[in-house]
Order: structure tokens, then sequence, then C-alpha cells
């Protein structure tokens, strides 16, 4: 097997259930996320999220577009100040429980994975922002941390 790097992509930030939410997202296709996989990724999230405890509220997901027919949205909320709480969702993958290979049917399987290594890329950074913009100055900066992302390219080593 021959590995390839994707493409990354990243959208404005939104707002969800009172989260901030920054995006990623992650395919081989230059054409991006298709909307219709977009849209129902985006409806799933608000379950993916945890319940407030005082942590600014920020989140970022990668959603990823697989080669075949699966898609995955990856929920890395920031909560106990300095921690990351992790919830995902899948479509379209019979080995992860999908019941179909429809790529908007998300379903949350329970497993204990964080993430392939198309979509980890962003984690790093997404840690160096947190701690830049919100736990080392004395007044921390949501807004510094939520116009600070990992530049769009490829989800490769950077120069």
């Amino acid at each position: 097997m021959s590995f390839t790097e994707k493409l990354l992509t990243v959208p404005p930030p939104i707002e969800i259930a009172g989260r901030h939410i920054k995006r990623y997202h992650v395919t081989a296709d230059p054409a991006g996320i298709a909307p219709d996989v977009e849209k129902a990724a985006y409806e799933i999230l608000p379950g993916l999220l945890p319940e407030p405890d005082g942590t600014p509220p920020a989140t970022f997901v990668v959603l990823h577009r697989g080669a075949d027919s699966g898609a995955y949205l990856n929920a890395y909320s920031w909560v106990w100040d300095n921690v990351l709480h992790f919830r995902g969702a899948a479509a379209g993958q019979p080995a992860l429980h999908c019941p179909d290979l429809d790529p908007t049917h998300f379903v949350t399987p329970e497993l204990p994975w964080i993430g392939c290594v198309w979509e980890l890329p962003p984690i790093l950074h997404e840690r160096n922002a947190w701690v830049q913009h919100l736990l080392t100055p004395e007044v921390p900066d949501l807004d510094a941390y939520l116009t600070d992302s990992l530049p769009a390219g490829t989800t490769g080593a950077r120069s």
C-alpha cells in the first residue's frame, strides 16, 4: 500500500450548542467535502460535545472524507481548563459498525480511537494555540484562539 498525504482545508469557525467550533476538513478530493456530508456531520455534532464545565467553550473538529464510502467526524473539546475531550462519529464504514455505505448516515461508535494519520495534524497546532492564547496570558483570549488555525495545505509535515 502506498501512502499519500491528503488535502487539509480550514473553513471558518462556527458556533453550535453554545460552543465555538474550529473546523478542519480532510479529503483527497480537490473539490472538498460534499455539502450533504458536511451538513450531516454538523447535524450530529451537538451530541458529541461535552457539558459546560467553566472552561471557555471551544472545540475543534476534523471532518474526514475517506477515499471509499467512509466519512469521519472527530470532535476535540477543551474541558477542565487544559484537557481534550474526544467523541467521534462515522458514516459509511461497515468496519466501524455503520449500518450502510451512506456517507451521510453518521453513527457514534464507542471505540477508543482518536484519529487516523490524516486526522491528527491539527492536534499539535491546537494544543500550542490553546497554551498561547488561553493558558499563558494573564487574560485569556478566546477570540485569538479561534482565529489561530493550522493553515490549509496538506496533512503532511510543514516547513
